[in-house]
């Protein structure tokens, strides 16, 4: 009989049906980066089929990050009321249609209107999953499991230039969309057929594993948000500043860097020159996974998680900065590719804290709270491809003024991160206040 206690009087060990959320959401944020890269490789084809410009295509960039921010309360908001199960089924159709529909586009309009209708329908993803992570895991496991998620998501953007080099071997860049796209399409039917909002009513959830699982935190329900609350908290002023930076900062990695490389060393050969793009994203899924297996050992040492989690995304901010500076002034490109891989590296030793925050600030909101930061990460992501080709303009074409503006954004993000309590929870703050 299920959940029956066994006959020898041993404990009933917990199944691990929670570590199947883990897999759906490293496979999801895999296909996001894989769907939202693949442009950056195909930039080349694009622009010279549609017949734009390096200005045009800065818009064309910017339309994903301004829809993406602009839809990530919104879904994080849903995800929070009817849960996760019917926001993720729904967005993931959603944007790999359009990411299909890319291939489609026969100009500028309908290609930023495209690309605009795919970050709206990917604005939802992370959010969610987030939502899903603290719906089904203990505490002790939710920053390590964003680590795992964060590895995913950037080396399926470091490998996508390598993915789409070889596909469009074999067809044009229109039909590699469509590839693309058809994967989110299946993700989105196992999904469903698999996943529950509430883990308890899982069929492969047994007793022992119930006991480990959160007991509210997270549920889906018909609860109004606390706006005023977010709006008036400084630390959630903080956790949204610090993501602006960081979104802004990072930005480079997975929209110009592609193009760039190719116009600054275009005597290397096009599998070469993809190789070294996915260096910044590929050390960054690695920074990634360091931090969410390695925090849990420095909250140890430190004896406080809010210190350790302060620690580790100043450290990742303050190595992003010199790293950039150091990639700005080394010329060989094999050295240059690798100074950029620490800033990636460092990069993403801040977002398992950040995502770990807006879980413990954010508890039954979680998913609101990090859809708002970021909504405030693609403010950020959506200023950085007209402010870099503009900065690329006035300095007659030279990068060095817009790789010195990202190392002073990351600069800047430690100054947060000094004054950030990442732990409290923001209810439990309001009633302490009003006590």
């Amino acid at each position: 009989m299920e959940n029956a206690v066994p006959l020898s009087g041993i404990p009933q060990a917990p199944t691990r049906a929670r570590y199947g959320v883990v897999g759906f959401a490293v496979t999801l944020a895999v296909i996001t980066y894989i769907d939202r890269v693949c442009i950056a490789k195909a930039a080349p084809h694009v622009m010279r089929d549609l017949r734009l410009d390096d200005w045009q295509w800065s818009w064309v960039l910017t339309s994903f990050s301004l829809a993406y921010g602009l839809f990530e309360i919104p879904w994080g908001w849903l995800g929070d009321k009817i849960g996760a199960r019917k926001v993720l089924m729904r967005i993931v159709v959603c944007w790999s249609f359009f990411t299909m529909a890319t291939g489609w586009a026969w100009g500028f309009w309908s290609l930023v209107a495209t690309r605009a209708l795919f970050g709206m329908g990917e604005a939802g993803a992370f959010p969610n999953l987030t939502k899903t992570f603290t719906t089904w895991l203990p505490f002790h496991e939710r920053v390590r499991a964003q680590g795992i998620l964060w590895l995913s998501a950037r080396w399926g953007g470091a490998f996508t230039p390598l993915l789409v080099t070889a596909v469009m071997l074999f067809v044009s860049w229109r039909s590699a969309f469509a590839i693309f796209g058809a994967i989110g399409i299946v993700w989105a039917f196992f999904f469903y057929r698999w996943y529950r909002d509430e883990p308890r009513d899982h069929p492969s959830v047994n007793d022992a594993e119930r006991a480990l699982l959160p007991t509210d935190a997270g549920r889906a329900g018909h609860v109004p948000t606390p706006w005023g609350l977010f709006l008036r908290s400084p630390r959630v002023w903080l956790l949204w500043t610090q993501y602006f930076f960081l979104a802004y900062a990072a930005m480079f990695y997975i929209t110009w860097l592609p193009p760039w490389m190719d116009r600054t060393y275009p005597e290397l050969s096009p599998g070469f020159r993809s190789l070294l793009t996915a260096s910044p994203l590929f050390f960054a899924g690695i920074g990634s996974l360091f931090c969410g297996f390695f925090l849990s050992r420095l909250t140890a040492w430190v004896g406080n998680p809010d210190r350790a989690r302060r620690w580790m995304a100043s450290t990742g901010f303050l190595g992003s900065s010199l790293a950039t500076v150091a990639f700005i002034h080394i010329q060989d490109p094999v050295w240059k590719m690798a100074a950029l891989g620490v800033a990636g590296f460092s990069n993403d030793l801040v977002m398992p804290s950040s995502w770990g925050a807006c879980m413990d600030l954010g508890r039954k909101y979680a998913g609101t709270l990090s859809g708002s930061m970021n909504m405030m990460g693609c403010a950020g992501a959506a200023l950085f491809p007209i402010a870099a080709e503009r900065l690329k303009a006035w300095t007659g074409g030279n990068w060095d003024a817009v790789f010195y503006v990202s190392a002073g954004v990351y600069f800047l993000g430690i100054f947060c991160w000094l004054f950030l309590d990442s732990v409290t929870p923001l209810e439990k703050g309001r009633e302490e206040a009003t006590a």
